[in-house]
């Protein structure tokens, strides 16, 4: 099976928005073994639009299209393909109802033009969307199925994992013959990764693959066909003893989906303390669900003031070491825990930038401790030419493996190819 896809819309076209509906379609086509083997994007222009259907149909056997099914006059897809096929627009009178009822059951005067969302090309085949306003549809045209979604993110993977996986199983019969694993990794470049992959030798249908999304990178290690399937675990295991500690999670989105659910599985607690970080490593577990099960608390103690008075800091401490030090960070790790009785507590103090930065602590230096019931561990990192964002990024990940290596018994210091650590 031939799949693609067609992301419709002058915004993603233009770059004002990112396009996130296209890279979560492509990855949850690959977690089912299947690659999508071409993506096109196309703006609200009507012709455009006929062009790519028609061109697009004679080469896939599938083609997921996304947007364009609003109710407003830039809203094209349904019309577009409907003059693809040369066929006219036929009100589905199953979808009129539904938008009637929507409106009513939400007390909600309808607009005359949503009833557009009900116009589908003639030989159109109604697919539901129990979570929207806007119907998809599926039509056949040369060789392909075209399979057409609202631009919707939420209405989209409901229709997705709900009626196009299902659509696509049936029709085709799929067998996945394609696996992935993933690696996730912090605190190396690239360039340093691949060199210690490169010795490796890869048995014929598997093939490495990077993704750079800072503070993170990811090895993807690809398995194509049964044989290098079969082989793929033995790989993965390979790649992991040559890239040693820079590995932090398997098949997992982030650092902080790893640390959500070890901890979530282990009954453990934790606190956090943070100044330069600003509160992205508490806001980063609290978007999992059943975060409140281990999180405490999440404390930003941006000035002097704040940390002594909620931590307990010490006065003297910020006098005698300043705020951007191990002492100060090791204080707001103890104090952290000591508020709620916590397993853990994170803390983080240092200079993001761009102002700020001294001789003796540049732009870039940031304090990390990790506090638990018998220790406390501190490191004092630089991220030299980092901007503001990315100095918060990669110190919220440095200080979530801290505590990953923690709860693994592992060594909680590690060295970093692209980060300078202080000595203590």
């Amino acid at each position: 099976m031939k799949l693609e896809m067609i992301c419709t819309g002058e915004e993603v076209l233009s770059g004002q928005i990112v396009d996130t509906n296209a890279a979560w379609f492509a990855n949850l086509m690959m977690e089912h073994g299947i690659e999508v083997q071409r993506r096109v994007t196309v703006g609200d222009r009507m012709e455009d639009l006929i062009a790519v259907f028609r061109e697009r149909s004679m080469h896939a056997d599938v083609i997921l299209v996304n947007g364009g099914l609003g109710p407003t006059s830039d809203d094209l897809s349904a019309e577009a393909m409907a003059r693809a096929k040369e066929e006219p627009l036929v009100e589905n009178s199953i979808w009129r109802q539904r938008i009637t009822d929507w409106f009513a059951r939400n007390n909600r005067p309808m607009p005359a033009n949503n009833l557009k969302q009900a116009l589908l090309p003639a030989s159109a085949i109604m697919v539901d969307n129990p979570v929207g306003t806007a119907c998809g549809f599926r039509v056949k045209l040369n060789r392909a199925w075209l399979f057409f979604t609202p631009g919707v993110p939420f209405e989209l993977k409901h229709m997705v994992q709900e009626q196009f996986l299902p659509f696509i199983r049936d029709e085709f019969a799929i067998q996945s013959d394609i696996a992935v694993e993933k690696l996730l990794t912090i605190g190396h470049g690239e360039s340093s990764l691949a060199a210690k992959l490169e010795p490796l030798s890869l048995p014929d249908g598997i093939t490495l693959g990077y993704r750079s999304s800072m503070p993170h990178i990811e090895i993807k290690i690809f398995a194509r066909g049964a044989a290098a399937i079969a082989q793929l675990a033995a790989v993965t295991a390979e790649v992991k003893q040559a890239l040693g500690t820079a590995v932090v999670a398997e098949n997992r989105q982030s650092l902080a989906e790893e640390i959500h659910q070890r901890l979530y599985q282990s009954g453990l607690s934790l606190s956090v303390a943070e100044s330069c970080t600003g509160g992205m490593i508490t806001s980063q577990l609290v978007a999992f669900p059943g975060s409140s099960s281990y999180l405490h608390q999440g404390l930003v103690t941006y000035s002097n003031e704040s940390k002594v008075r909620v931590l307990g800091v010490k006065p003297q401490t910020l006098d005698d070491y300043g705020a951007v030090s191990i002492p100060v960070v090791e204080e707001m790790a103890r104090g952290a825990r000591e508020l709620l009785g916590s397993d853990f507590a994170l803390a983080t103090s240092g200079i993001a930038g761009p102002d700020g930065g001294t001789a003796e602590k540049p732009v870039g230096t940031v304090a990390i401790a990790l506090a638990t019931r018998n220790a406390v561990y501190s490191q004092m990192i630089l991220l030299a030419g980092r901007s503001r964002e990315l100095v918060r990024s990669i110190s919220s990940a440095v200080a979530y493996d801290m505590l990953r290596r923690e709860l693994l018994n592992e060594a909680v210091i590690v060295d970093y190819s692209f980060i300078q650590r202080y000595p203590k």
